[in-house]
């Protein structure tokens, strides 16, 4: 049935975004409190996270630009950094800090179709700071558990490089007169489906410090969203797995996750 009224188009995007995110058991609140912490946050590295923030974009769903950050200058470095740092020590984040807003991008496909749009999410622009220090922590692990054949969110490696091994195979199987196969997987809604309590425990098996993984579970615990169209917004819905589009963590995360599948398939072996 075609929807016409702006209040009915409303409650569409909303029903589909939030059963698109939906799980029957959500993971409960607050994970408490690990006492054995990374080493502090540093005045620097929230400069160099402001600094590294994309300019001239949408704000999140608190509405602050990040230009008003470049404005105040040390100012904003010296209370950012106050705040990353209590969130540091108690792994306890704002509310506002674990909201998301989509906006439906239309894809190929039927228009009138929810399924047909690809949803970005705004987030905070405050929380973009928090979050690039945590990514910069995490990337030593993250190198160190995924193979050089992982070319996909890395930095140096891309499409490019698998299109030249696929070559390279190719030539070679034919040179020696083998067989070779080729398996194309197309992830429908990877971000989406990643499930977050089985994503902490591979954090866990992969060796990330507890500490780190402390400030993910409770920044994921307790996360809301809401969709944005022409015809505006509805209410905050509760978000219950996924990965989120926009933040700089979720590439990292959902590598992580992909890497396991392979290590559980064997074919970290192939």
């Amino acid at each position: 049935m075609d929807l016409t009224e702006a209040e009915d188009i409303k409650k569409r995007w909303q029903e589909y975004t939030e059963e698109l995110y939906k799980k029957d058991l959500h993971d409960p609140g607050n994970h408490g409190v690990i006492t054995h912490l990374e080493p502090d946050i540093l005045e620097c590295a929230v400069k160099w996270a402001l600094e590294s923030i994309t300019k001239n974009k949408a704000s999140g769903g608190d509405g602050i630009p990040v230009e008003l950050f470049q404005i105040l200058k040390d100012d904003a470095v010296k209370v950012l950094h106050s705040i990353c740092q209590k969130i540091w020590k108690t792994q306890h984040w704002p509310q506002d800090w674990k909201r998301s807003v989509f906006i439906p991008i239309p894809k190929k496909g039927n228009a009138k179709e929810c399924s047909s749009y690809h949803p970005i999410a705004l987030i905070s622009h405050t929380s973009k700071v928090m979050l690039k220090i945590l990514q910069a922590r995490l990337q030593q692990y993250v190198s160190c558990e995924l193979p050089d054949v992982q070319a996909g969110f890395r930095k140096g490696r891309g499409t490019r490089d698998q299109i030249a091994n696929i070559h390279w195979i190719t030539e070679k199987g034919r040179k020696f007169q083998k067989n070779f196969y080729f398996c194309f997987i197309d992830y429908a809604k990877a971000f989406d489906c990643v499930d977050h309590n089985k994503l902490w425990k591979i954090l866990k098996e992969m060796g990330i410090p507890d500490h780190l993984t402390c400030l993910l579970r409770n920044l994921y615990a307790g996360q809301e969203a809401t969709v944005r169209t022409g015809h505006g917004t509805e209410d905050w819905f509760k978000i219950g797995k996924g990965v989120c589009h926009s933040c700089v963590l979720s590439s990292r995360l959902f590598n992580l996750h992909a890497e396991y599948i392979m290590r559980k398939a064997g074919l970290d072996e192939a």
